[in-house]
């Protein structure tokens, strides 16, 4: 049976949640898709804490649950290498969140009820519970890509989307190398580009209750400088690599 969705997500450092977070998404695959054969594939980025033991430690418990160890690359590097591995293992749907505990697995259906009609859904963080500092810094990129790309997307970088497995690949194939520090950004940029509608459906978005966040203040305001000048110097392949995204043939990621 081939596999209808793989559930995708990076992880690092969230031992006080990564249990509890495990058994959220598997309870969702076997409740809502329990007709058809799935995965769960998380990424430990090379966790500091256990992370790694405790997933390692679950991972007999729940048969559709992967798990990856990676040296520790950051969150985009994680993120694309469990969205190789969906698409590796033929995945027909790919639906990428965190493993910060921040969204309701109930949400996913919003997304899965417009599948046919896009290739690439994302959600949107209508009320959405970062500090200051880091929603200044998400509205400033949001409109400098306005200003770059003429694209107006509302939650570019949001971890919580939809694609269809093919598609993605494709994407992949086209991503910047080396990785860019946030490449959901740049896939986003790509399927509106390549005439895909993301809907931005608004989803919900909770405070974090455990762990802390690894990136902030000026070091965020510095990898979102390093995030920019990748995107600059992207538009410069932008064309060609929409019109790859556009062919019909498969490709290797």
């Amino acid at each position: 049976m081939s596999i209808k969705l793989a559930i995708v997500m990076p992880a690092y450092n969230e031992q006080d949640c990564m249990a509890d977070v495990v058994k959220i998404w598997s309870d969702l695959l076997d409740s809502e898709f329990a007709s058809e054969e799935t995965r769960l594939i998380v990424v430990n980025d090379g966790s500091k804490d256990n992370t790694g033991k405790i997933l390692d430690d679950i991972q007999p418990l729940y048969p559709k649950l992967i798990v990856i160890h990676q040296k520790n690359g950051g969150h985009g590097n994680a993120v694309v290498h469990a969205y190789k591995k969906a698409v590796e293992i033929g995945a027909e749907y790919i639906f990428q969140t965190d493993s910060d505990d921040q969204f309701i697995p109930e949400d996913v259906k919003l997304l899965w009820e417009k599948r046919h009609q896009s290739s690439f859904i994302l959600g949107y963080r209508q009320v959405r519970h970062d500090d200051p500092f880091r929603l200044l810094i998400t509205r400033i990129l949001r409109y400098s890509m306005f200003a770059v790309y003429g694209t107006f997307i509302m939650d570019s970088n949001i971890p919580f989307r939809l694609i269809e497995g093919n598609f993605l690949r494709k994407l992949l194939a086209q991503l910047p190398n080396p990785v860019p520090f946030a490449p959901n950004i740049f896939l986003a940029i790509m399927a509106k580009k390549a005439g895909e509608e993301l809907f931005n459906i608004p989803i919900v978005h909770k405070e974090r209750a455990t762990g802390e966040v690894s990136i902030r203040k000026m070091k965020l305001l510095k990898v979102c400088w390093q995030s920019f000048k990748e995107l600059l110097n992207f538009r410069l392949t932008l064309n060609e690599k929409i019109r790859n995204v556009k062919k019909q043939q498969p490709v290797q990621v």
